[in-house]
């Protein structure tokens, strides 16, 4: 959240949110290409692009567009106190879509952690709940699902791959979109400082691809909804590192 922060204080959200998927895009496209993943034999089948889909909506669309617009109106400390739900809804659409049967225990445990991020975000002075907060419900939402299929189509094409093919199938509607948002905000973009994009590079580069690729690789190998309870640091991390 603070990167992305960094970024819509100059540029336009919905610019960031789709423009950082369309980077991501053409790295995920040349990291097919290199690993031969193109070819016919390799491809997702039948059903397995259906979920893409999904996983798309949620991830490569959904939650950044939706963070993005929050991020223009509140500060990204603010943001920590509904992200802090993340894990806990991931692990819901784990156990709805993905068939995991996490303990008594483990949701109890996951209960409270979130609580306990929600806590700490109102302590560090995050501010109760405002307008901006129903972009970042819906972040959640749409983040979660997208965890909870990826991960469990993870399983079946692997992490790398499950990734990297959601943001590809993204890619032949997000590029004419972002292209013509470059056109109507010309003026912001041409005026941006380098700051502005510091903060698009790395949401681009890091949070939309690299980061992804190891996430993915660790949902398929532990189970969505233990290792999404990972999640739990990133409120901390937030309140550590941005305003």
């Amino acid at each position: 959240l603070p990167f992305t922060r960094m970024a819509v204080a100059e540029l336009d959200a919905t610019f960031v949110a789709l423009g950082r998927a369309v980077v991501a895009a053409a790295l995920a496209l040349a990291l097919l290409a290199m690993r031969g993943a193109l070819a016919s034999g390799r491809r997702p089948r039948g059903g397995q692009w259906l979920r893409l889909i999904v996983t798309a909506l949620g991830v490569v669309v959904g939650f950044p567009v939706f963070s993005s617009l929050a991020m223009r109106e509140v500060p990204s400390g603010h943001g920590a106190i509904v992200i802090g739900l993340l894990p806990l809804a991931t692990a819901v659409f784990a156990a709805w879509f993905g068939n995991e049967r996490p303990s008594l225990g483990f949701w109890l445990s996951a209960v409270a952690g979130s609580a306990l991020v929600v806590a700490f975000a109102l302590w560090q002075g995050a501010g109760g709940l405002q307008h901006a907060d129903w972009y970042l419900f819906l972040a959640v939402v749409l983040g979660a699902l997208g965890y909870a299929e990826g991960g469990k189509l993870s399983r079946e094409l692997g992490g790398l791959e499950t990734i990297s093919w959601a943001l590809v199938v993204s890619l032949p509607v997000l590029a004419p979109v972002v292209a013509w948002l470059g056109l109507e905000h010309a003026a912001s973009i041409a005026a941006a400082s380098p700051r502005a994009w510091l903060g698009m590079a790395y949401v681009s580069v890091f949070s939309m691809f690299i980061g992804f690729l190891f996430w993915y690789a660790g949902l398929a190998k532990g189970g969505v909804a233990r290792v999404g309870q990972i999640q739990l640091l990133q409120p901390f991390l937030t309140l550590a590192g941005g305003g």
